[in-house]
């Protein structure tokens, strides 16, 4: 019976042991998050500038760039536990942006599960292109077609569980530092009485109290005054319920949003199908290009006529949050002139230009052979240049 118990007791420490090695990582992370942090920027930023790495070894370098963000993924989830569970025992200042998100990810576990499933699809969808179109450009299209669907499913039953509230990229809580509690020690001396309060340091403007020791801080110049209070003051945004930082769409409003969340379905469709043609102009036909940034033009149009006419003083009445998430949608137009036929008549040609007029000059020529990998990846695949 010993020699049967000895095995068994060893196979019940081993099993014992990933749980215990998962909890010592999730608390070293917690502990750690800065320099998390940076081991994450420096991978992600290895991956970004290596010269030559899309035309060599596209998928090895891609896989480490989604694995990176997959790893970063899992990092936010517990460094927003965390942060919830401090904000539990006390106040701290959160962004808007997570105060709603996190607010909808602790009431709904479905939004959580939903927009997590949305963030991963975006992490991969480049490796995944990248992988299917080694089986064929009608293999790749299909794959295209078919994540830009699950990803407009994801963003239909998100909007459904805020209300027809426009939503937020990205959906889940952006990383915040979790601030340790300070522990009073516990092997303090004895507080005696000290001589009258004096400066602490020559020249410095903190004053020691007489009777505790303790340094008062230095008060703000005259120039940072305004600053200083304005930094103390709450705004309305940050005493408002979280899920009224955002306001409820009707009407026109859901329509523009409905549209831009379609809006990717739709032209990845029109670029399967007119890139596949074998007698048409393939990518450089302007018809799917025109057709794509119609519909966003179009959505964008749309809510803000609803803005305007529905909302108590139209723009002014937006809070800080819809302000940040409209000047993210009116950037993102930008991209356009990365996509379709517009890159493939236009922007091609000059920054293949530019790439060119910067070889064979020092430093510059490294500048311009990062500029020729991207190119090759613009050219090739269509994610890199996906706003949604």
């Amino acid at each position: 019976m010993e020699k049967i118990k000895e095995p068994a007791h060893h196979t019940k420490v081993i099993v014992k042991l990933p749980p215990k090695w998962m909890n010592m990582y999730n608390e070293f992370i917690t502990k750690n998050a800065g320099a998390v942090g940076q081991v994450e920027g420096a991978l992600r930023s290895l991956t970004y500038i290596l010269p030559g790495r899309f035309r060599e070894s596209e998928i090895a370098s891609e896989s480490l760039n989604s694995g990176v963000q997959l790893l970063s993924l899992y990092h936010d989830s517990l460094l927003s536990r965390a942060l919830a569970q401090s904000l539990q025992h006390r106040k701290q200042h959160q962004s808007p942006h997570n105060r709603y998100t996190r607010y909808y990810c602790q009431k709904s576990p479905t939004y959580r599960r939903t927009a997590v499933t949305l963030q991963v699809i975006q992490y991969t969808e480049l490796l995944l292109e990248m992988m299917a179109k080694r089986k064929g450009e009608k293999t790749r299209w299909r794959v295209i077609v078919m994540l830009e669907a699950i990803k407009a499913m994801c963003r239909l039953i998100l909007m459904r569980l805020t209300n027809s509230r426009p939503l937020l990229s990205p959906p889940l809580p952006e990383r915040e530092a979790v601030e340790e509690p300070q522990q009073p020690a516990h092997d303090e001396p004895t507080i005696i009485p000290s001589p009258p309060s004096e400066r602490s340091e020559a020249g410095s403007e903190q004053w020691t109290m007489p009777r505790t020791s303790l340094t008062l801080p230095p008060l703000p110049t005259s120039d940072d005054i305004s600053t200083y209070l304005l930094s103390k003051v709450l705004t309305a945004d940050d005493i408002k319920p979280p899920k009224q930082l955002l306001h409820r769409t009707s009407g026109l409003g859901s329509t523009a949003e409905i549209l831009f969340i379609l809006r990717p379905v739709i032209y990845a469709a029109a670029m399967s199908y007119y890139c596949q043609q074998p007698s048409g102009r393939r990518k450089a036909d302007w018809r799917p290009w025109l057709l794509g940034i119609s519909l966003e033009y179009a959505a964008h149009q749309l809510a803000k006529h609803d803005m305007e006419t529905r909302r108590p003083g139209g723009a002014r009445g937006l809070t800080q949050l819809e302000r940040e998430e409209l000047k993210k949608r009116g950037w993102a137009m930008g991209w356009w002139a990365m996509r379709g036929a517009f890159y493939e008549n236009v922007t091609k040609g000059w920054i293949q230009g530019f790439a060119n007029g910067l070889k064979n000059k020092p430093l510059l020529d490294v500048v311009g052979n990062i500029v020729e990998d991207y190119d090759f990846l613009w050219d090739r695949y269509y994610f890199p240049t996906a706003t949604l």
